[in-house]
């Protein structure tokens, strides 16, 4: 029996083509014709001033955390289920991650415990949209809005997704996004920032740029270009963005036919829901999402791991557990402190289970989801 993975990356078949294409530009460092493609692509995209494409979202965060002149001592206010790059970012400058709680229903950070976890030393707020899906944004930048402090969006899984019609990655003050290859919009390693102001936006190329001048002086606004500012090199090749290029042309295809795989499983697992054998996603209203996963919380952690050993071990096929809590793991407990309590997030991720995801899953998804059905029953 065939092995079903948990993920296989998608290419549209114009990767190569692209990439074949620039070469022959005689460009293949960072901001050639593939990268501006994709950076306006973005900025129309997402109505905001600057896109800029960096190596990863990890980059794209190191970024935001200097531009928010994050320094020792400062405070960062953030999920704890969310990958290790969004603390990274800003402790690696010295600051204290400042763990919160999460919603029972979306598994995002819970905005109504933000506002008390602020102290003189926060410097900002970093929302995670965790499985493209929108955490409550209006909330959170009222807290930012009024105590002072920037909201910079996590937005790793969610291209495509919207919060009351608008992108997400466009909401904050700064936004970061991932196009690693488990994503759903890929170049195998990428990310990009979202700038909203324009003078930001013009530091923002200096700190990618290694902290020079040097953008503009390819633009001839100045004469030379020399080092005005702390940063490092972020840009990714163009071959990386030639390869970008291609999936940001199919995007809306993608995100089509990933809803498509979504809405599938879905249905499936409504009576299995109602059996109480398991609990499925929950999308608010005003949030549309782009099927980034598809996730199932189990009864307890035990029938969790149950499941995953015998989908494996049975049925050949692979299913995963998400983020292990930063808030327990050694360096979380070194660097960072949580602000009240955080139950939820050390119940729900020890029953979450995610699926296979991914665009070719189509003929196969039909065994997934009878093997699952069949394992939740055996393990109830």
């Amino acid at each position: 029996m065939e092995t079903i993975p948990f993920n296989r990356p998608f290419m549209t078949g114009k990767e190569l083509q692209y990439i074949s294409e620039a070469h022959l530009q005689g460009h293949l460092a960072g901001d050639g014709l593939f990268s501006r493609k994709c950076e306006a692509f973005m900025e129309q995209q997402f109505g905001i001033a600057r896109s800029l494409l960096t190596h990863s979202c990890t980059a794209a965060l190191e970024m935001s955390a200097i531009l928010v002149d994050i320094s020792p001592g400062d405070e960062v206010i953030l999920p704890s289920y969310t990958f290790v790059s969004t603390a990274n970012a800003f402790a690696k400058l010295g600051a204290t991650p400042v763990f919160v709680d999460i919603r029972p229903d979306t598994l995002n950070l819970n905005e109504e415990l933000v506002e008390a976890a602020i102290t003189p030393q926060t410097k900002c707020i970093v929302p995670v949209h965790y499985a493209g899906v929108s955490c409550e944004m209006d909330e959170i930048m009222r807290v930012g809005s009024d105590h002072g402090i920037a909201v910079i969006e996590d937005a790793a899984q969610g291209f495509g997704s919207t919060y009351r019609g608008k992108p997400l990655g466009s909401l904050g003050d700064l936004g970061t996004l991932s196009f690693h290859e488990t994503k759903n919009i890929i170049s195998g390693e990428g990310g990009a920032l979202l700038v909203r102001d324009p003078e930001l936006a013009l530091r923002a190329e200096i700190v990618r740029e290694k902290g020079t001048n040097r953008r503009a002086f390819f633009r001839g606004q100045v004469d030379k270009y020399t080092w005005v500012d702390v940063g490092s090199s972020y840009l990714p090749s163009d071959l990386i963005a030639a390869y970008l290029w291609a999936q940001l042309e199919e995007s809306d295809e993608i995100t089509r036919r990933r809803k498509a795989i979504w809405d599938r499983y879905h249905e499936a697992f409504a009576a299995a829901e109602e059996g109480e054998l398991c609990r499925r996603p929950i999308i608010p209203d005003h949030c549309s999402h782009n099927a980034h996963m598809y996730y199932l919380l189990l009864p307890d952690r035990a029938r969790r791991d149950r499941f995953i050993d015998l989908m494996r071990g049975e049925e050949d096929i692979l299913t995963v557990f998400h983020y292990i809590p930063l808030h327990s793991a050694p360096k979380g407990q070194e660097v960072g402190r949580v602000s009240g309590e955080i139950a939820t997030t050390e119940e729900l991720a020890g029953r979450l289970v995610r699926l296979p995801m991914w665009l070719g899953l189509e003929p196969h998804q039909d065994r997934v989801i009878e093997s699952s059905l069949r394992v939740l029953e055996k393990i109830s």
